[in-house]
């Protein structure tokens, strides 16, 4: 299979299961309506776990812009190879959120608040605050890439970041899991503030979906806020790729 293609399956995957598991926490009507907090940031560790598992031996399972910029950035992944793989990964998530939108079809006109819709696709802060949303984001996105080069590395024992090849570690073994446990742990501890984007295309892609769907009553797309969960995680990828490189190898 093509990486790119990979990559965008990857992430159709990711966000079907994580936007899935907002839907049916927040939407009316669903069973498992006000299961709460928990129960989406467990979703979300696995969404991201089955989409590592899924495409890992093919692409390295990037299925974030966040992870490509990073890894790019010190030497394990090619600076040509990065527009494709962003937008890859931004049509799977564009097409995951569509199909979480038809898997959820009677239940958007059945919840009112324009919010909630939105909330399922995309993030929104807790608070109004830009400069402190910019930083949750950078801080999540710091401990997410910190920890995938960790797991990377007792994985695959390499000694230097252009040795890195997340298709090798990403291929058996655990190392999928760990990176769904690590998503979780940022989720309950970091995810407070933002709902922890921490992934430009698992923001962006369900947030064009929503601009785009026909929803009764789906109110703003909140553009004004969007490019926090862009430019966040990119910034704090890149600076926990060169903490990680920096103490790490």
């Amino acid at each position: 299979m093509n990486t790119f293609l990979a990559e965008a399956i990857g992430t159709m995957l990711l966000v079907l299961l994580g936007d899935g598991v907002v839907a049916a926490v927040v939407l009316e009507r669903s069973k498992a309506q006000n299961s709460g907090w928990i129960v989406i940031t467990v979703g979300w560790g696995i969404a991201v776990a089955m989409g590592v598992y899924a495409v890992g031996h093919i692409s390295g399972a990037h299925l974030n812009p966040a992870v490509t910029v990073a890894l790019a950035a010190t030497g394990s992944f090619p600076w040509a190879s990065v527009p494709g793989y962003i937008v890859a990964q931004l049509a799977g998530a564009f097409a995951g959120a569509i199909l979480v939108w038809i898997a959820y079809l009677p239940h958007w006109a059945l919840t009112a608040d324009p919010a909630t819709k939105l909330g399922v696709f995309a993030t929104a802060p807790a608070v109004r605050n830009t400069g402190a949303k910019l930083v949750t984001e950078i801080i999540g996105a710091a401990v997410l890439l910190f920890g995938i080069l960790a797991i990377a590395a007792n994985g695959q024992a390499f000694t230097r970041p252009g040795e890195l090849d997340l298709s090798a570690v990403f291929s058996h073994g655990l190392q999928p899991l760990l990176v769904g446990v690590l998503v979780l742990g940022i989720g309950v501890s970091l995810g407070g503030p933002t709902g922890y984007a921490i992934n430009p295309a698992r923001d962006l892609g369900p947030r064009l979906a929503h601009a785009i769907l026909p929803i009764a009553g789906k109110g703003s797309s909140d553009w004004g806020y969007a490019w926090i969960p862009i430019v966040g995680p990119i910034i704090g990828g890149v600076l926990g790729a060169l903490m990680f490189r920096a103490v790490g190898f």
